[in-house]
């Protein structure tokens, strides 16, 4: 095994960075601290470490000080907890002269992928002369659980597929300052390639048939390697069918008791216990987000049916049916997980005569409401959502709120408050300056 991690070090020396577009991610170090990226498989997180690394070498960092790991190549199959220290055996074999001498820049990608890969991470900081960088897919590397086994010895942040002012950067589009109006319609026609398109780097630029088949093929890998494998599921055809009905049914109401009469519909005997396993496991890899009403009773948020979004919408429509997903549901994800970039805490709400809207966030300082809606131009259709919107924010004491819409700008005053209506390219233009 250790001739094969020498290999391997060398192979990376040898190596072309494939840097991508410069990410829009606030990422601090912290001596004595592993930097932890987190996100969904494909979101970008290698390419991250690739455009660190190359920001190293900018520096004056010599290629030899630094050491990169992709723990899901395959030849790295049998490191398990008790040899990881064959990692930095090969390395010091390798380079004998930079022990204790040099600082050495280590980037562990995937490294959820050997079980128990946390003390030697701790130990790595604490005895070498270091700075460690680590990707995972499992949200579980954000636990207080991993933090007490690495001492505290860790920072994280998240990692989504490209927001829309990352696809802008890929577009090439600047959007700093006011926008002229030719800047502006090249943000709309951007827009618009975005609605197709999605945040997943890989299928920037693609055309329609490849999109397709790579998120298909994004879908089943996450399926596979995140669920199935990893935690060892009895019955993975029920996983599969599960995921196929919520992803059918995006930025729709679940609730455990129905997804269970579901899987059993279809001939799966699967208990409530492990549907409500599989929910978690989907947000453990950033695939599926479940978002709970909001109530200062947990009890109540908790037992209420729940709604269900993908990480990304033209995910959705590479993979769902097609027969429930609508474009108003997929706006509706759209700003799900462009707010989900922001914010860890997002909650639908529902006023007290049964209105709906569809997310609210708690905030430090102010809550906000946001309701999504593809067009206003039907009369009952616009009541309908200010009138939700005006309620909740008569119950929650706010005096703004917003309506997404795919279009359509307004601004609406109501009694004690005031509703703007925006575009969905200008709310995304505009985040996260507009949640501060």
């Amino acid at each position: 095994m250790i001739e094969t991690i020498k290999a391997i070090i060398l192979d990376f020396q040898e190596t072309r960075l494939e840097t991508g577009v410069p990410r829009r991610v606030p990422v601090e170090t912290v001596k004595g601290k592993a930097a932890v990226c987190i996100g969904v498989r494909r979101g970008g997180k290698s390419t991250f470490l690739f455009q660190v690394i190359q920001g190293l070498l900018d520096r004056g960092i010599p290629r030899q000080n630094i050491l990169y790991l992709n723990f899901f190549d395959d030849r790295l199959h049998g490191l398990r907890q008790d040899n990881l220290g064959l990692v930095t055996e090969a390395y010091f074999a390798v380079y004998p002269e930079k022990k204790h001498s040099e600082k050495v820049y280590c980037f562990f990608d995937e490294i959820q992928a050997v079980p128990g890969w946390e003390p030697f991470v701790d130990r790595l900081l604490r005895t070498e002369n270091c700075e460690v960088y680590l990707t995972g897919s499992s949200a579980r590397m954000l636990s207080k659980e991993i933090a007490t086994q690495m001492r505290g010895r860790a920072i994280s942040w998240e990692m989504f597929p490209f927001s829309f002012r990352e696809f802008l950067d890929f577009k090439k589009i600047e959007t700093g300052g006011a926008l002229s109006t030719k800047k502006r319609l090249l943000v709309q026609k951007a827009f618009g390639e975005f609605w197709e398109t999605g945040g997943f780097p890989e299928v920037a630029g693609l055309k329609r048939n490849l999109r397709i088949r790579i998120h298909q093929e994004y879908f089943h890998t996450i399926l596979l390697r995140d669920l199935i494998e990893r935690h060892d599921i009895p019955h993975p055809r029920a996983v599969i069918d599960l995921a196929h009905w919520l992803v059918d049914n995006t930025a729709s109401l679940y609730s455990v008791n129905n997804l269970t009469g579901y899987l059993k519909s279809l001939g799966h005997k699967v208990p409530k216990t492990s549907v409500s396993e599989y929910l978690e496991w989907f947000e453990d890899a950033y695939f599926l987000f479940t978002v709970r009403l909001y109530d200062p009773s947990l009890a109540r948020s908790n037992t209420n049916p729940k709604k269900i979004y993908c990480i990304d919408h033209a995910l959705v429509t590479s993979v769902s049916s097609g027969i429930l997903t609508n474009s108003g549901r997929l706006l509706e994800s759209l700003v799900f997980a462009a707010l989900r970039h922001y914010h860890p805490s997002i909650f639908y709400y529902k006023t007290r005569t049964g209105r709906e809207v569809d997310f609210v966030l708690p905030g430090r300082g102010r809550r906000r409401l946001f309701q999504v809606c593809e067009t206003l131009a039907d009369p009952l259709t616009r009541k309908r959502e200010t009138t939700a919107l005006r309620e909740a924010m008569a119950e929650l004491g706010l005096g703004t709120g917003t309506i997404v819409t795919r279009h359509e700008s307004d601004c609406i005053a109501i009694d004690g408050g005031t509703i703007e209506a925006v575009p969905a390219w200008r709310f995304l233009l505009d985040l996260p300056a507009s949640l501060e």
